[in-house]
């Protein structure tokens, strides 16, 4: 193990995150729903970093529209849990660029409740956009790379989906990340054969907008439950995606890449 003075290793930590260390993905062409802020657009930019055209797509039309320009890429506003929009999105993709080869579906919500007070509408919400989309965008991105014969899905799951989170009460949250996994393995499996590979990236307490406005209480036992002791960067994230995205991962497929700090090693 690398023995680094505490001081020299914060530095070397909080320096500019660069991702061109990481397999060239020029020419491809990569689309990340949920991708005007967190982790859906600092992937965004690692993609184009590496040298992919990138299109966002977001269900909120304002920050999506800013969060382009800013880094300049495209955007596409749909809503995700309509599957018939989702089919024209993809369509319109790959008739204005010729191919999609990567599909980073991470748009997702999060929400918490006691299960005995879990209305059916906010179970279903959750569903419907974690789950019911994702499968929606598999579907219709998948369809497109399984006609090219390659072509790599990266589905964000969660920690959550291998395990029971505490002291939060999370049931829906926690049973549609598990159905992700379980999704993206059944899809790697059926797919593996005509060249488009399906994985899941499974993140841990980032350090999102949610992340930070949490119940403090909440985020004490969380950091002490986390043998890393801290939160994660959109960056860490962000990295193992382009990983998953490129042809370094190429015998990766049915895999989730858990990306926690260690809080599922206990």
């Amino acid at each position: 193990m690398l023995d680094l003075p505490f001081s020299f290793a914060v530095e070397l930590f909080n320096q500019p995150m660069s991702y061109s260390s990481l397999p060239s993905l020029d020419g491809r062409v990569a689309i990340v729903t949920g991708g005007a802020r967190g982790i859906g657009l600092e992937t965004a930019k690692a993609l184009k970093e590496n040298g992919a055209t990138v299109i966002i797509v977001d269900i909120n039309a304002e920050l999506g529209t800013q969060a382009a320009k800013e880094a300049e890429l495209a955007f596409e506003h749909t809503d995700i849990t309509r599957s018939n929009d989702v089919a024209k999105l993809a369509a319109a993709i790959q008739s204005k660029y010729g191919r999609i080869d990567i599909a980073f579906n991470n748009a997702g919500i999060f929400f918490n409740a006691e299960s005995e007070a879990c209305s059916d509408e906010d179970w279903h919400r959750v569903i419907d956009v974690n789950l019911h989309a994702v499968f929606y965008c598999c579907r219709a991105f998948g369809k497109i790379m399984l006609e090219q014969g390659k072509g790599s899905i990266i589905n964000t799951a969660s920690m959550s989906g291998i395990i029971a989170n505490t002291p939060q009460p999370q049931a829906a949250y926690n049973v549609s990340k598990a159905g992700v996994i379980m999704l993206s393995k059944s899809l790697a499996a059926e797919w593996a054969k005509k060249g488009v590979r399906v994985n899941t990236i499974s993140p841990g307490y980032i350090s999102t907008e949610i992340g930070r406005g949490a119940n403090p209480d909440w985020k004490a036992e969380w950091m002490r439950l986390t043998p890393m002791g801290r939160f994660g960067e959109t960056r860490e994230v962000a990295s193992a995606v382009v990983y998953l995205a490129s042809d370094a991962s190429s015998y990766f497929t049915g895999s989730n890449l858990v990306v926690d700090g260690g809080y599922t090693c206990w």
